[in-house]
């Protein structure tokens, strides 16, 4: 079982922990645990519940009404949102119940049937990401087991290797750009995500993948000499040093500008270190790319 803090149900569902306080004091719904030193925490249950009210109380239902609600009405009504964000939104969630139960069969036939029903295109771009997006809090705070994240991860890099492959784009940039991320950093999918954005632009893609080190960095930009580094910064481990890691890019490729995005850019962002472009947001990576 894994155990949540509050701030992790926020982070997930959207409602800040001073609502979520609040609905503790007056609805029954929610009933955390605590521990020896009065500290609030969550389980699975609790967090798919406060996904599922999210949702509902996000579309129109009042709190108050769907704490009369048993489980089986809840459910009913989850499903007979009609609005299509509301259904992506649904989607996400059971993503989330499912892997947090460890349920992989349910969590890869429900990402299957949405590539059914919309394509692996808008699969990625609804679906994926957004888990991808809520899910990766989790990962940084270690508040899901490592199996549960291998698990996941597999599937999905799987899904998006095959939106990669099957993109098609009248688009084109003679810009290349190479993708890599540096030793001890293994989180994949983020850096997948911005190729398959990427490959949708008409770029020219170099990827180096996970683990990378910058000796080999500088031996494939002396031969494929790209118009920019890319890499997305996760979940670095405890020996990573931000500043060695730019000195050592200086000393290898130190004319190629790199570009950073992911969990470390919103922490490293307001630094303004030359030849190194901080994008710590989706929107600051889709205006990077479309300027290509």
């Amino acid at each position: 079982m894994n155990l949540f803090t509050i701030k992790d149900l926020e982070n997930l569902s959207g409602i800040k922990a001073h609502t979520i306080r609040i609905w503790e004091q007056r609805y029954s719904f929610l009933k955390p645990q605590r521990t020896e030193t009065n500290i609030r925490y969550y389980t699975n249950r609790e967090l798919k519940t406060i996904l599922n009210i999210a949702l509902l109380n996000k579309y129109g239902y009042k709190i108050s009404h769907i704490d009369r609600m048993n489980e089986q009405e809840l459910q009913n009504k989850l499903i007979t949102l009609s609005q299509s964000e509301a259904y992506q939104e649904r989607i996400v969630n059971e993503l989330i119940h499912h892997m947090i139960d460890l349920d992989i069969e349910s969590f890869e036939n429900v990402m299957d049937n949405y590539i059914i029903a919309k394509g692996i295109d808008k699969t990625i771009n609804q679906v994926i990401f957004p888990f991808l997006e809520r899910i990766g809090i989790l990962w940084l705070t270690n508040h899901i087991h490592p199996v549960q994240e291998h698990l996941v991860t597999n599937i999905i890099r799987q899904k998006l290797m095959v939106g990669i492959e099957g993109v098609v784009t009248h688009i084109h940039t003679e810009k290349t750009i190479l993708l890599f991320l540096p030793e001890s950093e293994h989180h994949e999918l983020g850096l997948l995500y911005t190729y398959y954005l990427l490959k949708k632009r008409g770029a020219r893609v170099l990827y180096l993948g996970a683990n990378v080190p910058l000796k080999d960095l500088e031996y494939i930009c002396q031969h494929k000499k790209p118009d920019f580094l890319y890499t997305h910064l996760t979940c670095m481990t405890g020996n990573f040093s931000f500043t060695k890691f730019i000195s050592l890019k200086n000393q290898y490729v130190k004319d190629i500008p790199l570009v950073i995005s992911g969990q470390l850019a919103q922490t490293q962002g307001k630094k303004i270190i030359p030849n190194v472009h901080f994008k710590k947001s989706i929107p600051e990576v889709l205006e990077f790319i479309s300027t290509l």
